[in-house]
C-alpha cells in the first residue's frame, strides 16, 4: 500500500493537482486529503482491481484559524464570500452604506445585488475599514478596476501587513495603463503576497452552486495553494497558475471582446459571424499576451478562451448586455447612465488601446493585427457606429489567418 500511494502521489505531482481535480485512478483505496496533507483510506471499488483515489474538495473550514475579509459588497465580493461562508468561514464584508450591511447582518441579503440569493450566516457586513481588515488573515479585493487605486489608498492603514491579497478585479486602469497587479503594489506595497482570480465565473451560478472552475495566478506558489485549498468545493474548483500576466492580460481583454459580441447579436448577425468575432479576439487576446509576456498556455486556458467565451455568450454577461445595447441603437452615455453594475470593458478598451500604442511602439499595422480591440474603443468614443465598425472587419485585406506562422 505504501508502493500505491507512492505512485498516487507522484501522478499528483506530475498532473499539477492541488486538490481540484475530481479523481485520479491508482489501486489500493487510498485518498489523500490535501487540506490535512495526509493519506485515508476512501473504500474499493471502481474498475478491475483497484480503486479510484478521490480528490475531495474540503467542504468545512481549515484546521488553522482563518478569517477573511472581502472589500467590495458587489456581486462577485458576494459570490466569494458565499463560497466561503458556506464552508463555516467567517468572513467580514466590507461595504459602502450602512444599509447594505445592516441588511446583510439582518436578513443575510444583499438589497440590491441578487437580492433573492440567502448569505450563509457566517458572513457579517459592515462599513468600518479597521473592523473588517485588522484581523484579517486573508483579504480579497473585489471592487471595480477604475475605482480601485482612491478606496484602496483610503484602506491601507488597516490592511495587516502579514496578510496576503487575493484581487478577483479585472481591467487595465485607464490613467496609469496598470492592471491590478500594478495598482496593488502601489498601493499597498512590494513585500506583500498578491494572488489573482480569474476564469469563467458568473456571481449568480457560484451563489447558485452552479460547478465553476477558476485559477488562482500568483508569483507565490505556497500562497495559490493555500488560496486554493480555501475556496475549493465540490462546485467551485480552484487551479493554480504563476502566469500572473497572462491572467490579467485574459481578465482584461475579454470583456473587450464580450462588448464586440453583444454589438454582433444586437445587429442580428447571426451565430457565424459571433463565433468568428470571439476568435479573431481571442487572436488578439494571444497577441497582446505574446507581448507582455504572458504564456500561451495561459490564454488558451480558463482566465484567456475560458473566461471569453463565459463573458461573450452567457446571459449574465455586463459587457455581452453592453455591447447588445450599442448594437441596437442606444448611445454608451445612456447605457451607463441606466445601470448600477459595471461594464468594466468600456473603461479597459480606451485604456487597451493605449496600451498597445505604447507596447507596441514602431510596429508595422497594428490596425490590421488589433482591429477588434481598437474597433470597439471607436465604437464606444462615437467615431464609427457598430454596424460600420464590423463592416470594416468584413472588408478588410485577406491576410493569413495568424500573423505568426504567416511565413
Amino acid at each position: 500500500r505504501g508502493g500505491a500511494a507512492a505512485a498516487a502521489s507522484a501522478v499528483i505531482r506530475r498532473s499539477g493537482v492541488h486538490g481540484s481535480i475530481g479523481a485520479v485512478a491508482v489501486g489500493g483505496g487510498l485518498g489523500f486529503h490535501q487540506s490535512q496533507r495526509r493519506w485515508s483510506r476512501i473504500g474499493r471499488g471502481g474498475c478491475g482491481r483497484g480503486a479510484n483515489l478521490v480528490m475531495k474538495a474540503s467542504t468545512g473550514p481549515p484546521p488553522y484559524p482563518v478569517r477573511v475579509a472581502v472589500m467590495g459588497g458587489g456581486n462577485f465580493g458576494l459570490a466569494l464570500a458565499a463560497v466561503l461562508g458556506r464552508k463555516g468561514i467567517p468572513v467580514t464584508l466590507l461595504v459602502r452604506k450602512d444599509t447594505v450591511a445592516e441588511s446583510i447582518n439582518s436578513k443575510h441579503s444583499h438589497p440590491q445585488y441578487m437580492t433573492d440569493i440567502t448569505l450563509p450566516v457566517t458572513i457579517r457586513a459592515t462599513t468600518d475599514p479597521a473592523t473588517a481588515l485588522s484581523d484579517a488573515t486573508y483579504v480579497v479585493h473585489a471592487v471595480p478596476c477604475q475605482y480601485s487605486r482612491e478606496f484602496l489608498m483610503s484602506v491601507k492603514d488597516h490592511v495587516p501587513p502579514s496578510a496576503p491579497v487575493l484581487s478577483a478585479s479585472k481591467g487595465i486602469e485607464t490613467t496609469s495603463l496598470g492592471f491590478m497587479a500594478d495598482i496593488l503594489r502601489d498601493c499597498l506595497g512590494e513585500q506583500r503576497s498578491y494572488a489573482f482570480l480569474s476564469g469563467p465565473s458568473f456571481a449568480r451560478e457560484i451563489c447558485e452552486g452552479v460547478a465553476t472552475a477558476v485559477v488562482v495566478a500568483s508569483d507565490d506558489s505556497l500562497l495559490a495553494d493555500d488560496l486554493a485549498d480555501l475556496f475549493s468545493t465540490e462546485n467551485f474548483r480552484v487551479f493554480t497558475s504563476k502566469d500572473v500576466v497572462g491572467v490579467e492580460v485574459g481578465g482584461a481583454v475579454k470583456n473587450v471582446i464580450a462588448l464586440a459580441a453583444g454589438m454582433c447579436e444586437g445587429l442580428g448577425l447571426g451565430t457565424n459571424a459571433m463565433s468568428g468575432l470571439v476568435t479573431r479576439g481571442c487572436a488578439e487576446m494571444r497577441r497582446l499576451g505574446l507581448t507582455l509576456g504572458a504564456r500561451p498556455s495561459t490564454l488558451a486556458g480558463l482566465s484567456g478562451v475560458g473566461d471569453t467565451f463565459g463573458t461573450c455568450f452567457g446571459p449574465l454577461s455586463r459587457n455581452r448586455k453592453f455591447g447588445y445595447r450599442l448594437g441596437k441603437g442606444e448611445t454608451a452615455e445612456d447605457i451607463l447612465a441606466s445601470t448600477t453594475e459595471v461594464a468594466e470593458g468600456v473603461e479597459t478598451s480606451k485604456a487597451l488601446v493605449k496600451m498597445i500604442r505604447k507596447e507596441c511602439n514602431g510596429e508595422y499595422r497594428l490596425d490590421l493585427k488589433y482591429p477588434i480591440l481598437f474597433g470597439v474603443a471607436d465604437i464606444l468614443e462615437g467615431k464609427q457606429t457598430p454596424l460600420d465598425g464590423l463592416k470594416g472587419l468584413m472588408q478588410m485585406p485577406l491576410r493569413a489567418e495568424s500573423f505568426e506562422t504567416r511565413y
